[in-house]
C-alpha cells in the first residue's frame, strides 16, 4: 500500500477471511500482496497465503484476503491516490472485482447497522426454553494485554494482525467451553477497524459465544483500548469489533456437534 501511495498508510478494515488450510510448525509460509485497485482516498491490497510441506513439497492455499487501506495524511485533508497501472490479465480481473467486492462491503455495513438499530427497539424479547442448553455466561472470557514495541509498526500502532491474534486466542477459549475440545478458526468476519492504539496502551478483550449452528459455532470479540489515564478514569476507546467462525474434529477427522446456548 505504501509502496503505491509513496506515503504512510493505515488499515481501515479487512474483508471476511476464510481459512482452507492450517499452517504448521516447520512448514514454510509464502505472502504475496498486491494493490489492486485505488479508489480515490482508500485502496484495496489483495493478500494470498500458501503454505509448502518441506517433506513432501506440496504447496497449498491457506487464504486469500482483501484489506482496505487509507493515505495517512500529514494536515487535516485526505490524500488523493493515482490509478493502479494493469500490467496483465489478472490485474484487470481482480481490478474489477475490487469495485464489486467494494459494493458488497458497504452493502453489507449498512444492512447490519439496519439490523442492530431494529434489534435495539423497545419489543417483546424471545424467550429461550430449550432444556439442556449452555448458558452464553459460562462462554464470556476477558483478556487484558498491553501493547510493547515489539507489538507495534512502524507509525507506533498496534499491529491489526496482533490484534487479531490476541482475538483468536480470547475467542478460541470462549468456544472450547462449549466443545471441550480445540477449536479449529474457519473465518473471522467483519474485522474492522475503528479507531487505532499504540505502544503503552491497556487493550482489553471481551469474548463470547453468540450462537452455535450445530457444527460452527460463532464468537464474537470486542476489543477497546486505554492509556493510562483513561484507564485511571475508566473512560474506553472501542478499537475494533469481529466475529470468529470455529469448528471441532474428533481423532478420526469428523466434524463434532455444538450443544445449544442459552442467551
Amino acid at each position: 500500500a505504501e509502496k503505491h501511495a509513496g506515503v504512510s498508510c493505515v488499515t481501515a478494515s479487512m474483508d471476511d477471511i476464510q481459512f482452507k488450510e492450517a499452517a504448521r510448525i516447520g512448514q514454510i509460509l509464502t505472502i504475496k500482496a498486491k494493490v489492486n485497485r485505488a479508489f480515490k482516498t482508500s485502496m484495496e491490497v489483495g493478500i494470498k497465503v500458501t503454505v509448502q510441506d518441506v517433506l513432501n513439497n506440496v504447496e497449498k492455499t491457506v487464504s486469500a484476503a482483501y484489506a482496505t487501506y487509507i493515505a495517512k495524511p500529514a494536515g487535516d485533508g485526505q490524500i488523493e491516490l493515482e490509478p493502479v497501472k494493469l500490467l496483465s490479465t489478472e490485474d484487470y480481473l481482480e481490478h474489477t472485482l475490487a469495485v464489486e467486492r467494494r459494493r458488497i462491503r458497504l452493502g453489507y455495513e449498512q444492512a447490519f447497522q439496519s439490523l442492530m438499530q431494529e434489534s435495539n427497539k423497545e419489543g417483546d424479547y424471545y424467550i429461550f426454553e430449550e432444556e439442556d442448553a449452555v448458558s452464553t455466561d459460562v462462554t464470556h472470557v476477558q483478556s487484558i494485554e498491553l501493547v510493547q514495541p515489539p507489538h507495534a509498526n512502524h507509525h507506533g500502532n498496534t499491529f491489526g494482525g496482533q490484534i487479531m491474534a490476541w482475538m483468536e486466542t480470547v475467542a478460541s477459549i470462549s468456544a472450547s467451553r462449549l466443545c471441550c475440545s480445540y477449536p479449529v478458526l474457519k473465518s473471522v468476519n467483519m474485522f474492522k477497524f475503528w479507531g487505532p492504539s499504540v505502544v503503552g496502551d491497556r487493550l482489553v478483550f471481551n469474548a463470547i459465544v453468540n450462537n452455535t449452528f450445530q457444527k460452527s459455532v460463532e464468537v464474537g470479540v470486542r476489543v477497546e483500548a486505554y492509556n493510562c489515564e483513561e484507564w485511571i478514569k475508566d473512560q474506553a476507546r472501542h478499537i475494533n469489533s469481529a466475529f470468529l467462525i470455529f469448528n471441532t474434529v474428533n481423532d478420526r477427522g469428523e466434524l463434532l456437534t455444538f450443544p445449544r446456548i442459552k442467551p
